[in-house]
């Protein structure tokens, strides 16, 4: 029976401690323990169930956690307070200076900030490659390579990685691959696929409603457990610990992801079948001539559509602005960053969420200064604000 991330979640069962249906919020930064030894045994990672201080765990953070790890069919799962501190731990917990990760170049520009200007300066090498041409990822690996880095679908230009082949590179090389799959949570089982870490901005689908910041890292129970190693765990020592309120927030919304990826995804293939009738320069993966077509429908978890992510070349940087005013004022959606919302959101990818990307980069990645990346929104009558859209072209 194929994997259903859905129903993982619904079979974790997480009752509150007093039986209430909601688990209790921890409301503490520390813990007690009623013997002294039970302390340094926790110091020292040799007690299981007990919390020591919010940073390292806290009960509203192991809940979130646990339902991602069912989410995402990996044994363990870690909170962050953002996606890009999700990222940035993780690599930094695989990698030390001298070693080497391959990217995609297309990709977040937070990210791209991080691989390509921050990480030289601690002598760790980043290598990028257009992630769809598995000869370039090949050739791209060193002895010293300890990470092959890529999104499911790339910000913005919406590229597929083919995480199997991927994976069988990462490993056969002695490498890990590590999977974004911000854009695409259940539609993508990425550690079913391969992958040995799979990392959120839970700021996007996840949460779902742009009220919170907010990462997860979800693998194995050994790299998490070193993770968070009160001597040596990144994410322990650099702190990027999420407020147990806004864990308990999104565990509540982690509930209705399924039903929203769902209709996120049904109005953004709508939205992308008549825009391509109407002869606009549209990418999606759920059109037949998006190149990686098959091969996302190949890994996918059918129920749960293509996402809810599309983008449209306008050509010029003035067109998308005009475009993107009047949808606004037509009440479309909101000309703002970040996706996932349940209205939708548009930006300009290249003066904006990839502007951390040089320009002569994003001319040879083919990312058109006219490009427009649509987070599709949850709106019950798709129909009509396609024609609304339509008064805006």
């Amino acid at each position: 029976m194929k994997f259903n991330p859905a129903k993982a979640i619904h079979d974790l069962k997480q009752f509150g401690e007093f039986g209430d249906v909601n688990p209790s919020i921890t409301d503490s930064s520390t813990y007690t323990f009623l013997r002294g030894k039970t302390m340094e045994d926790t110091f020292h990672g040799q007690m299981e169930g007990c919390f020591l201080y919010s940073r390292h765990w806290n009960p509203s953070n192991k809940y979130l956690a646990d339902a991602l790890a069912a989410m995402e069919n990996t044994e363990s799962a870690w909170i962050t307070a953002s996606g890009m501190a999700a990222i940035t731990c993780a690599l930094l917990q695989i990698c030390k200076s001298g070693d080497h990760i391959i990217t995609s170049v297309t990709t977040y520009g937070g990210t791209y900030a991080f691989l390509k200007n921050w990480l030289p300066k601690y002598n760790i090498e980043v290598s990028f490659v257009d992630i769809t041409n598995l000869e370039q990822v090949r050739n791209a690996v060193k002895p010293n390579t300890k990470v092959i880095y890529t999104e499911s679908v790339t910000n913005p230009l919406l590229q597929v990685s083919n995480m199997p082949e991927l994976a069988a590179i990462a490993h056969s090389n002695g490498a890990k691959l590590m999977v974004d799959n911000t854009f695409t949570p259940m539609i993508f089982s990425p550690a079913m696929l391969g992958a040995d870490l799979v990392v959120y901005s839970m700021t996007k689908f996840i949460n779902g409603k742009n009220d919170c910041v907010a990462g997860a890292i979800c693998g194995s129970a050994e790299f998490i457990n070193q993770l968070s190693n009160v001597n040596d765990g990144t994410a322990m020592l650099l702190g990027p610990v999420l407020d147990p309120l806004r864990s308990s927030s999104i565990l509540k919304n982690l509930n209705t992801l399924h039903i929203r990826m769902k209709q996120h995804s049904r109005n953004a293939q709508y939205l992308a079948d008549n825009f391509e009738k109407l002869g606009l320069k549209i990418i999606y993966p759920g059109l037949q001539k998006h190149p990686q077509f098959m091969l996302h429908k190949s890994m996918m978890n059918e129920e749960f559509g293509f996402g809810g992510m599309l983008a449209i070349d306008f050509g010029t940087m003035e067109n998308a602005y005009v475009v993107m005013q009047k949808m606004q004022e037509a009440g479309v959606g909101y000309l703002a960053v970040s996706l996932g919302y349940f209205r939708t959101l548009f930006s300009c990818s290249g003066h904006s969420t990839s502007s951390e990307v040089p320009v002569e980069v994003q001319k040879e990645m083919g990312l058109s200064e006219g490009l427009v990346r649509f987070s599709v929104g949850l709106d019950n009558d798709i129909e009509n604000t396609l024609e609304i859209i339509k008064r805006c072209l």
